[in-house]
Order: structure tokens, then C-alpha cells, then sequence
């Protein structure tokens, strides 16, 4: 099991490197992580939805993503409370103190769903959620120590040195856990070094020394993981990328309940473009070539927002200037008449107007839908493939224009009479390389000839291998032990 000092300290895509590396040594592996809070999810095969990093996880293992890879995502619909999606399915939302209250139960499908990984792979690797130095939540704890010592899975910390004091964060950390959680920790490694390592051999040592855990390696600053999708909205927060003279600015408002934003990777990546995200209390640029609305967790909440912020005057006022936008799902829903919320899916019942940009209204009823898709856009026949994850109904005279039709036959999303406006309910549309293609086309820039997702899968290998030359790897699958009989501590 990983676990971090922190949130944020690479937990993630450690977990996907070792899952890369293992993976290729011949094992089967599966990544866990009991509990995840994130509204950057992915669906399954089997129709639900799980953390976006343990599906990213799932790719470096070679294997579909399941459900049981993440029994417990929560999806924050506000400061104090989320949505709790249990194996893939929600169940209810919960304010921040009554999900306590939920924990026990909850830890039965988390045992579950472990014992199921368990018993087809050679190897699971359990990220951890936050930090176990947030003691005041370890009573009735399923993401960190409560879920290691129920399963007697070995820990191993891990300190990001990039952000500083990463002796007293790790030394710290033993100081304050139970004496009993601290013995499940076996070993620790070092994230995210800058310069010279030999440098840092005293700290590893004083480490080692202070806790007695084994020191596992210090992995180097590794570059290319931002080419990774992230899950953490704390990835929103890095600046963007400098601009070059004359490439197209793609603008995307950060919403405070944004969901999904990994639909903007693939373009962050083009070099023919520049991304940016448009924080609060910025205008949106008015030499935008692109303004893409994201998704949302709470459609009509971000909206009111959007108004808040004054973006709804310069979203006009970029059409206006004969500029397009897209609207991604909750985007898309926004761009219409109305978003209504009769039974309170999101909250309290409302009815709120929309940008009035397309000829649609919204009601928030039925099933969430989860499913990937394929089709083409119903103007060129060009191919995509994403998936869908939404609550919601559209319909109106727009949508007898949609922008694309699925294999099935259905269709999906709308386009405005003038050509200018278009929203989809599909994620994952800039990954396909022949849809970010065909959109960058439309702004005046070319599309690199690098695949996406090519891109994805070597970048995982070279992580591995980044892992396997700093990390003690042998040690960390000694370290591994059988699965006890769940609920023994």
C-alpha cells in the first residue's frame, strides 16, 4: 500500500509506474484504492464510474478498469458535502460529518472489492487517500491505516521533497500515528528530488535512522508526468504553458464544481495551441479563438457562478465576434434556455436560465448514464469515441441539429443555426486524435502527428523505467505479503 504525507505527493502515478514496471516482469497486478474523492471520474466496462487515476492505473496494468478498483468515490457537490458512489453506483450524498457515520458499512464493499482483485492477481497495489497523520480521522478510517490493518497490507510512505520539509513530514508522520499503524509501514521513498541526489544521502540516512523504516529510493523530478491525465483539481492550479506568438487561445472559466477536465489534456499538449484556464475574478481573454465550458458536478450552481464572474457578458461577446464555443455536458447544458431541477438532483429544486446560445432546455431526472461510445459527427462523418457520464434530459429545436451521431444511431448534443455554438454530452472528444485534429483545423492550427494515447502508453513505460533505476523494486515486491482474512487486525 502507498500512502502520502500529504495529498498531492504522487501517490497516483506512482502507483501507475509500479503497475507499468510489475506489469512488465510478468505479474499480474491490479491497482485499489479504497476511497477517492474526485470529480474527475472514469466509466467502466460494467457501467459504473471509479477515480480517473485508478483507471489510469488500470491502463498501466494492461488490464480493463473495474469498479472494485475504487469501491468508494466520493464526488463533492458543495464545501461540505459529496456524492458517494459505492462499486461503481451512487447511493446517496452525505454532508462531511454524516459520511462518518457511513464509514463501517461502507468498509464491508471496500473488503469486498479487495478480496475480489486479490483473488485474480499475483499483486494489488492499495494507493491511500490524504494522509495517515490526519489522526483526528482515523476513527472508523477505510483509506488509510484503518483499511491496512483490516487487511493486513504493509505500508510503504511516501514525502514529496518538491514542497519542502520532507524530513519532518515523514519522521513527523511516525511521531503523531499510532503506535500499532505505525508498524505497518515498512518502508519509505522520497518524491520528486531536483538536482544532485548524492546531495540528499544524509537525509535518506537521518530518515531511515529516525523511523527505522527502509529507505526504498529517491525518485528524481520526472518531467513527462505531466503529460499524465491528473485527477486532483489541485492540477487546475499550475500556470499555463507560455503562449506563443500567433497560436489560437483556447479559454476554459475553472468552475468551482468542475468535473472532467482532463477533456482539455490532449490539447494542452498541441503545441499549434494554448490553453488557458480562466481562474475567478479574470475576465475571459477577448482574443480567444475557442471557449470551451467544461464540466460540471453541480450544472446550475457553476452557472450561477459563471454569471457571477461576468463570463456569461464575455461568452456573448465572443460569439458575437463570429467565435465558436463548445460546451461539454454540464458545459453543454449551460449554453441553453433553461436548466431545470424539478426533483432536486442537485440540490434544492430550481429552475435557472441558461446563456440562451442554443435552442434547448435541460432537465436534471433519470439514471446517470455511464457508457463509452463511438459514432461520428453528424455534419462530416468523422469518427470519435469517448464516453458519456451525466444526469440529465435535453431537448429543443437545436437538437435536431446534433453535433454527432452514435453507432447506434442515436444522437447526441446540438449545433447552433449559425454553426458557432455546440455542446455534447461526449468526454474524451480531444483524445481522439482525428476530432482534435479536425477541431484544431477549424481554429487555423495543425495537429501534431503524435497520437494521444500512443503518447500515454510511453510515457507510462518510461516512468516504469524511471522507477525501476531509482526505486528499489525487488524490496518493494519482497515487502508484499499475502492477504490476511479481512477484518482481522
Amino acid at each position: 500500500m502507498i500512502q502520502g504525507t500529504g495529498s498531492d505527493v504522487g501517490k497516483s502515478l506512482l502507483v501507475a509506474g509500479l503497475a507499468r514496471a510489475f506489469t512488465r516482469r510478468g505479474l499480474s497486478v491490479r491497482p485499489f484504492k479504497p476511497q477517492n474523492m474526485s470529480n474527475n471520474a472514469a466509466v467502466t466496462a460494467d457501467g459504473g464510474e471509479i477515480g480517473r487515476a485508478q483507471a489510469l492505473q488500470a491502463r498501466a496494468a494492461r488490464v480493463p478498469p473495474s469498479v472494485h478498483m475504487n469501491p468508494v468515490l466520493l464526488k463533492p457537490q458543495s464545501d461540505v458535502g459529496s456524492q458517494v458512489v459505492v462499486q461503481g453506483r451512487m447511493i446517496g450524498t452525505a454532508k462531511a460529518r454524516e459520511y462518518q457515520s457511513w464509514k463501517p458499512r461502507l468498509m464491508a464493499s471496500v473488503l469486498d472489492s479487495f478480496g475480489r482483485l486479490s483473488a485474480e492477481a499475483d499483486l494489488v497495489l492499495v494507493e491511500g487517500a490524504g494522509s495517515p497523520a490526519e489522526v483526528n480521522l482515523r476513527r472508523g478510517d477505510i483509506a488509510n491505516m484503518g483499511f491496512s490493518r483490516a487487511t493486513g497490507t504493509p505500508v510503504v510512505l511516501v514525502g514529496d521533497i518538491d514542497r519542502g520539509g520532507v524530513i519532518a513530514s515523514l519522521v513527523g508522520t511516525q511521531a503523531v500515528i499510532d503506535a500499532d499503524d505505525a508498524a505497518m509501514i515498512r518502508g519509505f521513498i522520497v518524491n520528486r528530488f531536483r538536482g544532485d541526489p548524492s546531495l540528499f544521502s544524509d537525509g535518506m540516512a537521518l530518515i531511515a535512522e529516525r523511523t527505522g523504516w527502509a529507505s526504498l529510493g529517491l525518485v528524481p523530478f520526472f518531467p513527462d508526468a505531466a503529460r499524465l491525465p491528473p485527477e486532483d483539481a489541485l492540477a487546475l492550479d499550475a500556470p499555463d504553458a507560455h503562449r506563443t506568438a500567433g497560436v489560437p487561445l483556447v479559454a476554459v472559466p475553472v468552475l468551482p464544481h468542475i468535473a472532467n477536465f482532463d477533456d482539455l489534456d490532449p490539447l494542452r499538449q498541441e503545441p499549434g495551441v494554448a490553453v488557458t484556464f480562466v481562474r475567478p475574478g479574470s475576465p475571459i481573454p477577448a482574443d480567444a479563438a475557442l471557449i470551451v465550458l467544461p464540466g460540471s458536478k453541480t450544472t446550475i450552481d457553476d452557472f450561477a457562478f459563471v454569471q457571477a464572474q461576468g463570463w456569461d457578458i464575455d461568452i456573448r461577446a465572443h460569439v458575437r465576434r463570429g467565435r465558436p464555443v463548445l460546451g461539454l455536458c454540464g458545459g453543454y447544458q449551460m449554453l441553453g434556455r433553461t436548466i431545470a431541477d424539478p426533483d432536486g438532483v442537485e440540490g434544492a429544486p430550481r429552475t435557472l436560465p441558461g446563456l440562451g446560445l442554443l435552442d434547448i432546455e435541460t432537465v436534471m431526472r433519470g439514471e446517470k448514464r455511464l457508457i463509452a461510445v463511438t459514432g461520428a459527427t453528424s455534419r462530416d462523418g468523422l469518427p470519435f469515441s469517448g464516453y458519456e457520464m451525466h444526469v440529465g434530459d435535453t431537448t429543443g429545436p437545436d437538437t435536431r441539429k446534433p453535433l454527432l451521431r452514435f453507432a447506434d444511431g442515436r444522437p447526441d448534443g446540438a449545433v447552433s443555426a449559425d454553426g458557432l455554438v455546440a455542446g455534447t454530452y461526449v468526454h474524451g472528444l480531444f483524445s481522439d486524435d482525428r476530432q482534435r485534429a479536425a477541431w484544431l483545423a477549424r481554429l487555423g492550427a495543425s495537429a501534431s502527428s503524435d497520437s494521444y494515447e500512443a503518447g500515454i502508453e510511453k510515457v507510462l513505460d518510461r516512468f516504469a523505467d524511471h522507477l525501476e533505476a531509482h526505486l528499489d523494486c525487488d524490496r518493494l515486491l519482497a515487502l508484499a505479503e499475502p492477504q490476511r482474512r479481512p477484518g482481522t487486525v
